[in-house]
């Protein structure tokens, strides 16, 4: 072990060489122990932990990339500088690194390439339910699932091996449940990859139609061994008893990834065949289980994409006439499909469970984002909003976001609104700190270029929030905490050729007001930057609490209008309507409701001691 492996979450010492690891924790093992130097993505759940887990090392250059294109175009750099290297994002940040990722396949790699994708079945956290094994397939590139944290280490340290052995980007692909789920992972030791150096072949790396079209061959040829790689390869294993001679009532099933431990856990006896390689397939291998077997089912999660390939192939199989083909499995969706299918028992249906209140997400306690939002309800705007925390603004009670596509669409959308000539108010693009340098550069630049009448809100709390808090180029840090030049928003919006900038303090509710009415009178493009940091990240931001003076309180409701967590109803009424009570303990002392309350019954009250900090 190097001196790095004393580090926690992602390693551990000579004394502890098994531990207890997310399966995010054990892909960033496994680019340890396979010698990657270099590992680079963007934040986006159920994939950022990776990255942070070896933030701490000194011998991985381990960074956030304003977005995942970029990310994979530093680790493809790297890669043909001669070092192994990882790219990490989620499923929807594959889409925007899909340019490179597509082409990489064409020109190959030089040191090990591995591109790790976690899906999000059910959208936990996401705008989609997108199944990232068909980039594989369109990009002809192998495929790693895992099902574990064991294998989550084991198959991305692999994935190294054979990007180099194979000359090809390797996805490896997990889903919410394997990224976040946590097992016993033995470790082993980091090896010390040889830099290859850069080797100059245009031919090989400049994809110009002449040369991409030289590629093609090598691509497919590449599949052809792939293809008795996975046909040979012991990751791929077979549970259960073979039939016995004359037995004709069998079954198999063929699965990957999560959706073998829900397999496995409904049927612990049946015959199945895992698949370590989701691409390419190793259909030989498939066919002489399908052989032994009378029926043949295929479980795995979202598309039927395993199912199709071996319908193409001629193999007979069952699966998503029985299994769901939307949200993320579990054993009981797993158990209802199979008992549908006549090999095993339905369970008998469970006592409904008694009803519960539900508790619509909303914004923190505090959060700076709130007052803009409540200042475009007044004004009548038409939102076009972005992926971020302020997305729950397109919720009650603030309803005041009417779009949200994807990552940095917020402002382009907004420029196609306003040239509709639809909107029946003034056009405005909401989109985080983040997501502007992620994706909402280009838009702006776009909404100059057409002299669009918008208005882009660029909500600036100093962090890439939703996710955790993590550092991004405008922040002045690196993950790995190396100072850095920040970018200067209102100097970029300003070189863009955006003549009306203008910074506001959000938790001046008059104040943001006026600004953002100005901005909408303005003809043409005009920005509105708000500059409060994230109360909860990365240091959680806490003044004076306040209270409410009950005699004053004339259950107006007015400080209810935001939605803040620690504003709640009490039973005292005035004229039939309930008065309102401040939780001390959750209220930030951000004075946004003081400024709503005009009985003026919301006094500040000092923090007791022993609470959370400034």
């Amino acid at each position: 072990m190097t001196s790095s492996d004393s580090h926690t979450s992602a390693s551990a010492s000579a004394q502890e060489p098994s531990v207890l690891l997310s399966g995010n924790e054990a892909v960033a093992r496994g680019a340890v122990e396979a010698g990657a130097l270099v590992a680079v993505g963007y934040p986006g759940t159920p994939s950022t932990e990776i990255l942070e887990s070896i933030s701490d090392r000194t011998d991985i250059d381990v960074r956030w990339s304003p977005n995942e294109k970029v990310a994979l175009d530093v680790a493809l750099g790297a890669s043909l500088g001669g070092v192994r290297a990882l790219a990490t994002m989620k499923h929807v940040g594959l889409n925007v690194a899909a340019d490179t990722f597509m082409t990489a396949a064409y020109t190959g790699v030089r040191g090990g390439l591995v591109i790790i994708v976690a899906d999000d079945p059910g959208m936990h956290s996401s705008q989609n339910e997108q199944d990232s094994r068909a980039y594989a397939r369109m990009a002809g590139v192998p495929l790693f699932e895992p099902s574990n944290s064991t294998e989550a280490k084991e198959f991305t340290r692999l994935a190294f091996d054979v990007s180099e052995e194979f000359d090809t980007p390797v996805l490896v692909r997990t889903t919410t449940r394997v990224s976040h789920n946590r097992g016993i992972v033995e470790l082993g030791s980091r090896i010390e990859a040889p830099s290859l150096g850069f080797e100059r072949d245009p031919a090989k790396y400049v994809m110009i139609p002449g040369f991409a079209r030289g590629r093609r061959p090598v691509l497919l040829d590449r599949l052809e061994r792939l293809t008795a790689y996975a046909e040979e390869s012991e990751l791929n294993l077979e549970f259960g008893q073979p039939p016995s001679p004359g037995d004709n009532s069998t079954f198999g099933v063929v699965t990957s990834g999560i959706a073998h431990q829900y397999v496995r856990e409904v049927l612990p006896d049946a015959r199945v065949l895992k698949l370590a390689m989701g691409y390419p397939l190793p259909f030989e291998r498939i066919r002489a289980f399908s052989e032994s077997v009378d029926r043949l089912f295929v479980v795995e999660e979202l598309d039927p994409l395993l199912e199709n390939d071996l319908k193409a192939a001629g193999i007979e199989v069952e699966g998503k006439t029985l299994f769901p083909q939307i949200g993320e499995l579990s054993p009981d969706p797993v158990r209802s499909g199979f008992a549908k299918a006549g090999l095993i028992d339905a369970r008998p249906e469970a006592e409904p469970a008694p009803p519960t209140v539900a508790r619509p997400p909303l914004m923190c306690p505090g959060c700076p984002h709130t007052p803009p939002y409540l200042a475009l309800k007044r004004l009548g705007a038409v939102v076009a909003g972005d992926i971020g925390c302020y997305t729950l603004a397109s919720l009650e009670p603030l309803a005041a976001m009417d779009t949200c596509v994807a990552m940095g669409s917020s402002i382009g959308m907004a420029v196609g609104m306003a040239a509709s000539g639809g909107a029946d108010g003034p056009v405005v693009a909401t989109i985080g700190d983040s997501t502007f340098v992620h994706g909402g550069i280009q838009g702006l630049a776009d909404a100059v270029y057409a002299q669009a009448n918008i208005t882009v809100l660029i909500l600036d709390n100093g962090t890439t929030a939703m996710t955790g808090g993590q550092e991004h180029p405008g922040t002045g840090l690196t993950l790995q905490g190396a100072e850095t030049t920040p970018i200067d928003l209102v100097g970029l919006c300003k070189a863009l050729g955006v003549r009306d900038v203008n910074v506001v303090d959000p938790y001046d509710l008059a104040a943001t007001y006026n600004s953002l009415e100005a901005a909408m009178a303005y003809a043409g493009p005009s920005v509105v930057i708000t500059n409060r940091p994230c109360v909860e990240a990365p240091i959680k931001v806490r003044d004076q609490p306040y209270e409410v003076i009950s005699e004053k309180c004339t259950a107006c409701q007015a400080c209810m209008t935001p939605g803040c967590p620690s504003i709640v109803w009490t039973d005292e009424l005035h004229e039939g309507r309930k008065k309102v009570t401040i939780d001390p303990v959750s209220c930030t002392g951000c004075t946004l409701c003081v400024q709503l309350c005009t009985p003026m019954a919301i006094v500040s009250v000092p923090r007791k001691k022993g609470g959370s900090g400034a």
